[in-house]
Order: C-alpha cells, then structure tokens, then sequence
C-alpha cells in the first residue's frame, strides 16, 4: 500500500484540490465528453449527442452549459442561418488528458 502524501491540505477541507477537480470533472458524462473532444476535437452538438451513448439533449445542454461555466469548454456560435455552435476544450481540460489516459491504464 502506498504512502499517503501530506500536501498540507486535509482531504476532507472545504479548500481541498482533489475534492474541487472531481467536482468539476464529476458524474456521468463530463469526462466522457471531455475524452471525445480530446480525441476527435471540436464537436458540434449533435456529434458529442451521437457519439455520447444514452445521454439526453437535456442532459447534454446541461453538462455543456456546466463545463462552459467551469472554464472547461468553450462555446463558439457562429452568425449563420441556420446558427452553427462548436464546443472545444479549454486548456485546462486538455491538460486532464495525459492524466485520464494515465488513470486508465
């Protein structure tokens, strides 16, 4: 078993970092569209909606909406008929990648 690590800050603290990235990163389907965008890129809405299995438009709108406000996400509408929307991922989260990857194997 290993060590645990004392970063100065008790887990179970309102400040502590691991519990504030698994808030943002958390439930069903961030993650899951946050790996589709880091494999495939920048997305329309209805490609994340059929490449994310079983979510609902509801759910998809809420999650994106909650991912823009958590600086994961970027939202690009563009002025055309009919109106264009494009998701891509922030910095951030692209910099979640190398650690996901790593946590799967």
């Amino acid at each position: 078993m290993p060590k645990t690590m004392n970063c100065g800050i008790c887990p179970c603290d309102e400040t502590c970092p691991v519990g504030e990235a698994v808030a943002l990163i958390g439930g069903k389907w961030k993650l899951r569209l946050i790996c589709t965008m880091c494999l495939d890129g920048t997305q329309r809405y209805n490609d994340l909606r059929r490449k994310t299995k079983g979510i609902t438009n509801a759910m998809l709108s809420q999650t994106l909406k909650e991912m823009e406000s958590d600086g994961l996400v970027v939202r690009k509408q563009y002025e055309e008929m009919p109106v264009r929307v494009e998701y891509s991922l922030t910095e951030r989260s692209r910099a979640l990648w190398p650690i996901l990857h790593r946590l799967g194997h």
